[in-house]
């Protein structure tokens, strides 16, 4: 109950200043990530978390899965037709490099074996979007790189886990070569493909009979229902969940956008709760022996991971790309550490390898830098974008305000959104001209407000700058 009370005080904090952050280099993530810190064994000591403990594993393995399926949601399959180039060079070339680059680094400069270096790549490769908000949660940026940055981030969560589990493998082979043979790996990932195809295929045949249909109030209930049947099967199975949630979320935005649209508030402020909760989590992590144990080498290779493996990794396999200097230069440096890296994270902490314990405090300090540099850095460059509102709260002292007595919110504002935990909240107030029925032309990012939606996110490609 202590840590119930704990993520509830800081989810109320977290709303009181979204306006705030929404404006500013101020993070909801951050907030999070050190309230945790505060309230775990490195501070006050309220909570007492263990990294190999259950509650640790599942809370990031859920945020995981929830932000892959609400993010799948934001491909459009003639789009992405269109422009799959560039997210293929990003996958095909750019993650790789990361992943030699941080390899490499961590055996020169923390002295780690070849298998273990390479283990701790495959980890920090993947990256997430959740922590570059208002880039890829605005319209008025472009929307190839937002989709660019999407597309990237939900797949080279699945694409790493294999060479994870590989080079756990060679590490330790007594105890998990039965688990990272290729067959077993190739299986994983054709169930984890084939299940998150087959869910909302299977659901929206099951809608064309006559006397099948969701009531307007149940449909947001119907992907929710997909979701957690889909999250129990691949458990179930050991099949991929992370690129099962990621194609689940794709088709069934495809094949039924109804669907999609009835789901995206309740699942973007769903996949919110879940996030903060694993942030809270894993701040709880970050004691002061944690860092204490890092070797200087490790922070520098925590460092340069960010500031230098990333941007010159994806910046290479940009080269000859229609993108523009402001764009690659925006891309490169949002490449974040996320869920995907905190879960695998925990396996290799988990797994009992030598240096296991070492890797993972490498891998949780990058985590933590990366959180604090990318989540307080996208609203600065959103804004070179020529993004001036990103949530449509202007930047005066006015701010989101909850009156007692009345159980809404209310703005300074004039035409109409105001922004909670869980997303933005469409007002029947006049719009601007030439705006859409209840939107107002800016989107609402990810951090610190539910899934930054901006109407039809990358399906709509004519919002490009």
């Amino acid at each position: 109950m202590v840590l119930v009370m704990v993520f509830g005080i800081a989810l109320l904090v977290a709303v009181l200043l979204s306006g705030l952050a929404a404006r500013s280099v101020l993070s909801t993530s951050l907030l999070f990530l050190a309230g945790g810190a505060l309230v775990g064994d490195g501070a006050l000591g309220l909570i007492h978390v263990a990294p190999e403990s259950d509650i640790v594993r599942v809370t990031a393995d859920l945020a995981l899965f929830a932000v892959l399926f609400t993010d799948g949601m934001h491909v459009h399959f003639a789009d992405l037709r269109e422009r799959w180039k560039s997210p293929a060079r990003a996958l095909g070339l750019g993650m790789p490099l990361a992943f030699l680059g941080i390899a490499l680094l961590t055996h020169w400069l923390v002295g780690f074996d070849w298998t273990t270096s390479f283990l701790v790549g495959a980890v920090l490769s993947p990256t997430d979007p959740v922590f570059a908000s208002a880039i890829v949660g605005h319209r008025r940026v472009p929307s190839r790189l937002r989709q660019l940055l999407n597309v990237e981030s939900g797949i080279n969560d699945g694409l790493a886990l294999p060479f994870v589990l590989i080079f756990l493998a060679a590490a330790a082979p007594s105890g998990h070569s039965e688990h990272a043979s290729a067959g077993s790996i190739a299986l994983e990932l054709v169930l984890g493909l084939a299940f998150g195809i087959a869910a909302p295929l299977l659901v929206n045949g099951l809608l064309r009979f006559r006397l099948l249909g969701a009531e307007p109030k149940l449909q947001p209930l119907g992907p929710l229902a997909i979701g957690v049947i889909l999250y129990a099967v691949c458990a179930l199975t050991h099949a991929n969940s992370y690129l099962a949630a990621f194609s689940a979320g794709s088709v069934l935005a495809a094949v039924s956008p109804e669907a999609k649209r009835a789901f995206e508030p309740l699942g973007d402020s769903l996949a919110e709760l879940a996030k903060f909760a694993a942030l809270l989590i894993f701040g709880a992590l970050l004691t002061g022996e944690l860092f204490g144990d890092l070797s200087f080498g490790g922070y520098v290779v925590a460092v340069l991971a960010i500031v230098l493996i990333r941007p010159a990794s994806l910046l290479l396999s940009l080269l000859g790309t229609s993108f523009d200097r402001r764009e690659k230069l925006t891309a490169a440096w949002f490449g974040p550490k996320g869920f995907a890296s905190v879960v695998y994270g925990l396996l290799v902490l988990q797994a009992g390898i030598p240096h296991g314990e070492e890797a993972f405090t490498l891998i949780a300090v990058t985590i933590a830098f990366s959180i604090i540099a990318h989540s307080s850095s996208d609203v600065p460059i959103a804004r070179l974008f020529d993004v001036e509102e990103l949530v449509g709260i202007p930047d005066d002292n006015r701010g989101p305000r909850w009156p007692f007595g009345t159980g809404a919110w209310k703005t300074g504002r004039t035409t109409g959104a105001t922004r909670g935990p869980g997303g933005e909240q469409d007002r029947p107030e006049p719009a601007q001209p030439g705006a859409e029925p209840g939107r107002d032309g800016a989107g609402s990012p990810r951090d610190g407000a539910g899934s930054g939606q901006d109407g039809d996110h990358a399906e709509r490609t004519g919002t490009q700058q």
